[in-house]
C-alpha cells in the first residue's frame, strides 16, 4: 500500500525584476538526505525556496513506514532546475539499528539515483565541513539559529524544532555556493 504525500514547499517571493538570467553556476540546491530531510534552492546566495523531502508511506511488516519518494523527488528536481547539488555525506551512526540504517541508505541511494538520472553534478560534504563553513553552532538548534540569522525574513520557515532538516539543507547549499 502506497500513499503519496505532497511535499511541503516553501516558495519565497520573487526577488528583483524577474528578467535577469543568472549564470548557470549560481543555481545550487542543498540536500539533507532522509525521510525527514529537506531540499533548499539558492540563486546567487539568495534563498529562493525550501522543500521538505517528498515521501511516500508504505506498509512493511504490518507497519506504516515513510520513505523518500523517487517520483516526487524527480518532479521536484525538474521544477527546481538546479545546475549543481550539494548533498550531505552520511554514513552509519553508532547505536542505530540495522533496519533503520538500511532504510536511510535506501533514501540516500534514491537521492543519488535521481540526481544522476537528471544529470545534476553532485558534491558531497560532511556534516563537520558544512557546519564549520557556515559558522553554525553544534546541534540541530545551531543550524536553525544560523539560518535565521542569515535569512531573517524567512525565519518563520525554520521556527519549529522539526524544521532542522530545512535549516541543514540551506547551510549545505550555502557550502556548495563557494
Amino acid at each position: 500500500m502506497s500513499n503519496l504525500q505532497s511535499p511541503q514547499a516553501m516558495q519565497l517571493p520573487t526577488l528583483g525584476g524577474g528578467n535577469l538570467s543568472p549564470p548557470s553556476f549560481s543555481r545550487v540546491i542543498g540536500i539533507d538526505p532522509g525521510a525527514s530531510g529537506a531540499i533548499a534552492l539558492l540563486l546567487n546566495g539568495v534563498l529562493v525556496s525550501v522543500h521538505d523531502m517528498p515521501t511516500v508511506t508504505v506498509e512493511r511488516n504490518k507497519a506504516q513506514k515513510r520513505q523518500v519518494c523517487p517520483a516526487g523527488l524527480s518532479l521536484l528536481m525538474q521544477q527546481l532546475s538546479p545546475h549543481r547539488a550539494t548533498v550531505e555525506k552520511v554514513g552509519a551512526m553508532p547505536g542505530q539499528g540495522v533496519s533503520s540504517m538500511f532504510s536511510f541508505g535506501r533514501s540516500v541511494g534514491i537521492i543519488e539515483g535521481v540526481l544522476a538520472a537528471k544529470q545534476i553534478p553532485v558534491t558531497f560534504v560532511t556534516p563537520q565541513a558544512w557546519q564549520k563553513s557556515s559558522g553554525a553552532a553544534k546541534g540541530k538548534d545551531g543550524s536553525r539559529q544560523r539560518v535565521m540569522e542569515l535569512f531573517p525574513r524567512e525565519a518563520h520557515l525554520f521556527a519549529r524544532v522539526k524544521d532542522d532538516g530545512r535549516a541543514d539543507a540551506v547551510l549545505i547549499a550555502l557550502t556548495g555556493q563557494v
